[in-house]
């Protein structure tokens, strides 16, 4: 028999002994494997250190570079493009210390939690086992790694990074450098524009062919009109020929709005085109006063003609654009449809559920009301110049009235207008009262004025004499023997602003939030008189240059 030791029954027993060192070379096991792993996240967090002050650097002799050319004039946007890169890389080595730091501070307070615990532990058992152990499974405890969960390679942050800046950044756009496509391995003549043979107005069914088109469907929907109440209150039910159509739901007096639009390429950074091309479909429910948008579908084709290296790059740089710009919106895309198709298209659907007070039915303008457009016209215009610059026999016939900066400008804003969201100016809609409005689009400010006046309750007509262009582009439309009609009011735009009819009282209100609120300007463009629902510009309309001024290093 082996002794027993007082007050510690069965201490000296030999499987009692056995049992103890078997537990106490475990625990020094599992000590020795936290320690290591310790080591290994220790080892990772310097790496990662490292390779962020690599990357700032890299980036700081980049800016330097950066720096000289632009004095010297001579920086190109091929030079330009390490300086992005290095800002993305210095973001994601960021992100990735920023999440070892994370799990090292989580470790340490788990440490000390199990340390306290163990303490309290080790003093409650003092009576029944040995100190020693106690300490033991404490050290353990506190050696025991981080959650795998904060254990993130390199690619994770990486990952996270890239999400952060492109997934969730509003204001990409005001850092957006235009599109390289050497950048992306492409070659240097890529035109994203040359994938479709029409643009604009051009790839519009004519509108008087379209209303006859559309008379079949047009009756049908006439006899259910206005059929449905809601607390003997009629719902309307529009949309042939409408922005949007709006059915009442068979539940608690709700209505769906939805919309849908699609068109080919415009401009050259497939990024932007996607944002243009989801802005244009969300001005539909903007034109309506709705300015919450529930659910986003993209119908997207890709062209038959791309190189597969031209599809891997472009379609997914469209696809993000287009998600980012619903974002902006406060709605996201769930789906869609994707085909093959001689022209590349971008468009989509946009969907909401609204209650009656949520959207203004656009036939309620009278005598007295002013129009107000709420961004500049000229994107055709711009755009068309913009591509003339690479052919000579185009360029030589506007050369005379304005430059080729004057050029790059002018597509700049053009895409930054097209590209920004009509949701401030639908808000501010219901602000000030208004009776009617409409986005202006593919049948240029005349075509869409007319449809709007065209629905009017009121034996009203409207009149334009103001026509807010960007700089310099009335004067190419008259250089170009006044092929586009701009100042016609016929010459298409994409992504337009809204025209809006507001009480005379209300508009310069109106004007003035908006830019307050935006950052940029509205015009009063016309006056709503007595007529038979038709909308005209005089002879000889007053064009306003926007922007009034240059602004060194502004865009407007």
């Amino acid at each position: 028999m082996w002794p027993q030791r007082s007050g510690m029954p069965g201490y000296g027993h030999p499987y009692v002994i056995h049992a103890a060192g078997l537990a106490q070379v475990q625990d020094h096991h599992k000590l020795f494997q936290a320690a290591q792993q310790q080591q290994q996240q220790q080892q990772a967090a310097a790496a990662a250190q490292q390779q962020q002050q690599q990357a700032q650097e890299e980036l700081k002799n980049l800016e330097e570079k950066r720096r000289f050319l632009e004095e010297n004039k001579t920086l190109s946007w091929q030079q330009a493009e390490p300086v992005r890169l290095a800002h993305e890389q210095q973001a994601a080595a960021a992100q990735q210390a920023q999440h070892y730091q994370q799990a090292q501070q989580q470790q340490q307070q788990q440490q000390q939690q199990a340390a306290a615990a163990a303490a309290a532990t080790a003093a409650a058992a003092a009576a029944a086992s040995s100190s020693s152990s106690s300490h033991q499974a404490a050290a353990a405890a506190a050696a025991r790694p981080a959650s795998p969960a904060h254990n993130l390679t390199a690619q994770d942050a990486l990952s996270q990074a890239a999400q952060l800046e492109l997934g969730q950044n509003p204001n990409a756009l005001a850092i957006r450098r235009p599109f390289d496509p050497t950048a992306h391995d492409l070659e240097a003549n890529f035109r994203l524009t040359r994938f479709a043979d029409l643009k604009g107005r051009g790839c519009k069914v004519p509108q008087d062919v379209l209303l006859k088109l559309l008379e079949g469907l047009q009756d049908d929907q006439g006899q259910d009109e206005h059929n449905n109440h809601f607390l003997h209150v009629p719902i309307p039910r529009i949309g042939i020929g409408m922005d949007a159509s709006i059915t009442p739901l068979r539940h608690s007096g709700l209505s769906l709005v939805q919309t849908t639009d699609f068109f080919y390429p415009l401009v050259e950074d497939p990024y932007m085109q996607g944002k243009i091309a989801c802005a244009n479909v969300l001005s539909d429910l903007y034109a309506m006063g709705v300015t919450e948008c529930d659910n986003m579908l993209m119908l997207l084709a890709v062209s038959t003609k791309m190189t597969e290296k031209e599809r891997d790059v472009v379609v997914p740089l469209i696809m993000r654009g287009f998600k980012d710009c619903a974002l902006e919106a406060g709605t996201t895309v769930t789906g869609g449809q994707t085909v093959m198709n001689p022209w590349c298209t971008i468009g989509g659907v946009a969907t909401t559920i609204c209650q009656p007070n949520e959207f203004i039915i656009p036939d309620s303008a009278v005598v007295g009301d002013v129009l107000v457009l709420t961004k500049p016209l000229g994107t055709q215009v711009a755009l068309n110049a913009h591509q003339w610059l690479d052919q000579p026999e185009r360029w030589n016939r506007i050369k005379l009235v304005v430059s080729e900066e004057d050029v790059r400008k002018a597509y700049q804003r053009a895409m930054d207008s097209m590209a920004r969201l009509n949701r401030t100016a639908s808000r501010l809609m219901h602000k000030y009262n208004a009776h009617a409005a409409t986005d202006v689009t593919g049948f240029g400010l005349l075509g869409h004025a007319q449809a709007l006046a065209r629905n009017q309750k009121a034996e009203v007509g409207f009149v334009i004499h103001n026509l807010p262009v960007i700089a310099k582009m009335a004067a190419v439309g008259k250089a170009c023997g006044n092929m586009f009609q701009l100042q016609q009011g016929n010459s298409a735009e994409t992504s337009g602003g809204l025209l809006i009819c507001l009480p005379r009282e209300q508009a310069a209100a109106y004007c003035k939030d908006i830019q307050k609120v935006e950052g940029y300007q509205a015009w009063i463009i016309g006056i709503v008189e007595k007529g038979n629902r038709t909308a005209r510009i005089i002879d000889k309309p007053r064009v306003i240059e926007v922007p009034a001024k240059e602004k060194e290093g502004e865009l407007w």
